[in-house]
């Protein structure tokens, strides 16, 4: 894989580069953009770039919803660099300001997604995106695990590099794929069909894996503990994982009673109108020395229902690893929001990873679509 980096100043200067950032960011009830860690991330690239002379013209997506715009993403962006925002992709607008366009300049186009090519990977589309530009640049990690035109099909027609978090996010998710002992892997959230090869390959890879959030009431179910209305998935673990030795999932839990009142139980103590909503002070005191003495950790997905008030145990994970001397891999969107509510100054060991499902995908298969794109041929 080609990085950006690596291009001599020279060779930028003047030259049109169609950056792909991944700015899907969370916006609040006033239309602002709600968590500016991706902005902030995304503006190293834009950055680099406009200081040596490119003009960068930056294409991402926001939202599920095609009518929303990024307008946002353009007032938060320009807290960090100076860019000029165009409501158009393709159109008149942006052919205007593209020819306008001056060395060091920054434009911002339209949401990719308000044009359903850009999911249905049109090859079409992909050819007059990558007309804008001389170079390309993938630098939207979130996504770069989507099969989508603007992530494989721009490459195929202009020389590909992958920006400065892509490839941050690849280095320190090979270290994770292979981390020094002793190490732990902690791994929640939900859907233990779609992650169950995953945990598969943790059990192999590290010394201990620690599972929770609602993969581990599965592995509740599965053993035969009551575990309420709480939430399960479709998905039976099987024996390879329930009698791993290297599985350990909550000692002790905090139900939420029909009342909305929160106690907390052993295993198997679990009363058949409760809700398992995260776990307890003796699974904290299970992973405590693990974390300390850890060389390396992986973490992604809060312990419990972060989205519904219960992040009380998720902060205190997020101290223990702040505490520690180790390298850390950390992310999930709702794992790096914990985080940051929580005020909890991480030091230079530990990196943020920008993807939830880009992270877990390349952590199971050591590569990712966006990244065998920019190693292929152009047509």
């Amino acid at each position: 894989m080609k990085y950006i980096t690596d291009v001599p100043a020279e060779e930028l200067d003047g030259k049109y580069v169609l950056l792909r950032a991944g700015l899907d960011v969370p916006l609040d009830k006033h239309g602002d953009v709600a968590d500016l860690f991706r902005v902030e991330r995304a503006a190293q690239t834009i950055l680099h770039l406009r200081e040596r002379g490119a003009k960068v013209i930056v294409i991402s997506h926001i939202g599920r919803d095609p009518e929303t715009t990024n307008e946002s993403v353009a007032r938060a962006l320009k807290a960090h660099v100076p860019i000029f925002y165009v409501p158009d992709i393709l159109g008149m607008q942006a052919q205007y300001a593209r020819s306008n366009m001056k060395n060091g300049d920054v434009l911002l186009l339209e949401n990719l997604r308000t044009d359903p090519r850009e999911i249905a990977n049109d090859p079409e589309f992909a050819q007059e995106l990558a007309a804008f530009g001389n170079l390309y640049v993938d630098d939207a990690f979130s996504v770069v695990h989507r099969a989508h035109a603007s992530i494989v099909g721009i490459p195929q027609y202009i020389p590909g590099y992958a920006g400065i978090l892509v490839r941050e996010e690849v280095e320190r998710l090979k270290e994770a794929r292979a981390p020094i002992s002793p190490n732990v892997a902690i791994l929640a959230g939900a859907k233990f069909e779609t992650k169950e090869p995953l945990i598969k390959l943790l059990l192999e890879t590290y010394d201990h894996v620690f599972v929770g959030g609602a993969l581990a009431n599965d592995i509740f179910k599965a053993r035969g503990l009551p575990v309420g209305i709480s939430l399960i998935s479709e998905g039976i673990p099987g024996p390879e994982v329930l009698e791993h030795p290297k599985l350990l999932i909550p000692s002790d839990v905090t139900v939420e009673r029909p009342d909305k009142q929160a106690y907390v139980k052993k295993i198997g103590d679990v009363s058949a109108d409760e809700r398992i909503v995260d776990m307890g002070p003796d699974s904290l005191a299970l992973l405590a020395p693990l974390v300390a003495s850890a060389k390396f950790i992986l973490w992604n997905g809060p312990t419990g229902m972060y989205d519904h008030g219960y992040g009380a145990w998720t902060d205190r994970v997020a101290e223990m690893i702040a505490r520690s001397d180790a390298q850390a891999v950390l992310g999930g969107g709702d794992t790096v929001a914990a985080i940051q509510q929580a005020h909890i100054q991480l030091n230079e060991h530990i990196f943020l990873s920008t993807g939830g499902g880009a992270m877990l995908e390349y952590l199971l298969k050591g590569t990712l679509p966006g990244i065998e794109a920019l190693n292929k041929k152009i047509i």
